[in-house]
């Protein structure tokens, strides 16, 4: 029986090919603009929350003239994996770009914890780790072809701007199919000089006193923007906002402290794991974060009206993890889902998602369809015209027919794995999606655990039903099982040099960053 039912899950849930949908009848294919946010949370946004205390008229403003699609996963906690997945369309485990770029690898780990143990101190970090994380890609490999190639191949203007964080020398964006770079380099946050004020240090991007990160990335959009109004363009415009370092706007610190204190509003916490993890959102300086990345993003988004080239642009707004809610100063609740940035359940992987098409896709619609970043590149190949790689392996789908229809899909699983020791707090594993049912995996020396939860009924996933249904947990652990083997992932193994830390593991510091 069991076997059957594994059949059967694997049967009902494998991607379906997509329809072909073929250039624009136009000669010109329409012009691509991707607003990438990084750690902002599905909760985070007024589309999806109405109660949020963060304002973000403009991305509102957004999925009122576009589709919003409610069940959008990063491949991954993390952003530099989501990130290669967004440029590929090809998943994070097939490659081995699995944890942010500059994460410790296990050489490096074990180095560490032979060293702490030679000094015989107290156990550091790296001694505490059960399991050594799986060895990983640092960088994009140019082999990949990126969604900027796919276009630029089709005559398209290609521009970057923002945080790039998928390699550093001989790996920057120009390398990789853009035509510009503006701002990016092999780091995940901004930590020039002035952090997200002059001077920013980053590649190709001047400033002055007084400049705000977010309105200077959205004036070099503009400004590429207007200087290609007549031929295609791909615009591919990469906030670091709102990642860490948490620093604000004076002026928008000072609007969230105000409505702080008008709504009565004070920190409050819970648990996940060994973590704490904010339950409530309130935190000023992030909230001046996610006002002045709203407010870029909005410009950029006036300045196609002004150009009058919205009707002839695909928009996608998307974020590479979710909320940072348990590490890193917590700024975020994503309440009701649960956990953040850094962990496998919904509030670390579930993005907010607008797609915008006018007089192609439906206006202020509502698509419920899980949907992963590797679709993205697949979906705006078909929505330009433009012709995906021969023989590559692509695990994305052309979104198009279904969105165009406001059809369901044929269902088909999405898959994590993520074999790392987040700074977040989250903890080597894997996950499953099908259906409505979600299948999460933690890899430990004594074997792989799971859980069992169903999304529907249980969004903030509180009710493991694993030995309520074990025959359905299984399938789902032999099905996830089956497609890492398919990609050839690579697990973790359990750490020799490890120490058991009676007092608790601190295997990551809550105040590190950069991530």
């Amino acid at each position: 029986m069991l076997q059957a039912l594994i059949l059967t899950l694997a049967a009902a849930t494998a991607p379906a090919a997509s329809l072909p949908i073929g250039p624009q009848a136009d000669a010109r294919g329409p012009n691509v603009l991707v607003l990438l946010a990084d750690d902002l949370g599905w909760m985070d946004v007024g589309f999806n929350n109405p109660d949020t205390f963060y304002d973000t008229p403009a991305l509102d403003r957004l999925a009122a003239q576009g589709v919003r699609l409610t069940n959008a996963y990063a491949a991954c906690p993390v952003c530099s994996p989501t990130r290669v997945s967004l440029m590929t369309g090809r998943h994070p485990a097939r490659l081995n770009t699995t944890d942010y770029f500059g994460a410790p690898q296990p050489e490096g780990i074990l180095e560490a914890a032979a060293r702490q143990k030679s000094q015989q101190k107290k156990p550091g970090r790296f001694q505490k780790l059960p399991m050594l994380p799986a060895p990983y890609v640092n960088h994009l490999p140019h082999a990949e072809v990126t969604l900027a190639e796919v276009l630029r191949d089709s005559g398209y203007a290609t521009f970057f701007a923002g945080k790039w964080h998928l390699g550093g020398d001989g790996f920057d964006p120009t390398t990789q199919g853009f035509d510009v770079n503006i701002a990016g380099n092999r780091r995940g946050g901004p930590y020039g000089p002035g952090k997200y004020f002059h001077p920013f240090g980053m590649p190709n991007l001047t400033s002055k006193e007084g400049d705000h990160l977010p309105a200077r990335l959205a004036d070099e959009a503009i400004s590429f923007i207007e200087g290609h109004a007549d031929e295609p363009w791909l615009c591919y415009l990469s906030f670091y906002s709102v990642h860490t370092p948490l620093v604000g706007r004076p002026d928008l610190v000072e609007r969230y402290k105000a409505k702080r204190a008008r709504l009565g509003l004070e920190a409050r916490w819970g648990e996940e794991g060994e973590r704490r993890v904010r339950l409530v959102q309130e935190h000023a300086v992030y909230a001046a974060m996610v006002a002045a990345m709203d407010e870029a993003a909005g410009r950029v988004l006036d300045a196609l009206e002004r150009l009058e080239l919205a009707d002839d642009t695909v928009v996608v707004f998307f974020s590479d993890n979710g909320g940072l809610s348990t590490s890193e100063g917590h700024p975020t609740s994503n309440l009701p889902l649960r956990a953040g940035k850094g962990w496998l359940y919904e509030g670390g992987i579930k993005e907010p998602c607008v797609i915008r098409w006018p007089g192609q896709l439906g206006q202020g619609t509502v698509w419920e369809q899980p949907v992963q970043s590797v679709d993205f590149l697949p979906t705006l190949a078909a929505a330009t015209g433009a012709s995906l790689p021969d023989g590559v392996a692509m695990d994305g789908v052309d979104l198009l027919p279904a969105l165009r229809k406001g059809e369901a899909m044929p269902p088909r699983d999405l898959f994590w794995h993520y074999p790392h020791w987040g700074n977040q707090g989250g903890a080597p594993g894997g996950a499953l999606r099908a259906g409505p049912w979600k299948w999460v995996e933690r890899f430990g020396p004594d074997g792989i655990k799971g859980e069992l939860y169903h999304l529907e009924e249980d969004p903030g996933e509180t009710s493991d039903r694993a030995q309520l249904e074990p025959e359905r947990a299984a399938a789902m652990a032999a099905r996830l099982a089956l497609w890492r083997a398919e990609v050839d992932a690579r697990m973790p193994r359990p750490n020799p040099l490890v120490v058991s830390n009676p007092e608790g593991d601190d295997r990551a510091s809550e105040d590190q960053g950069g991530r």
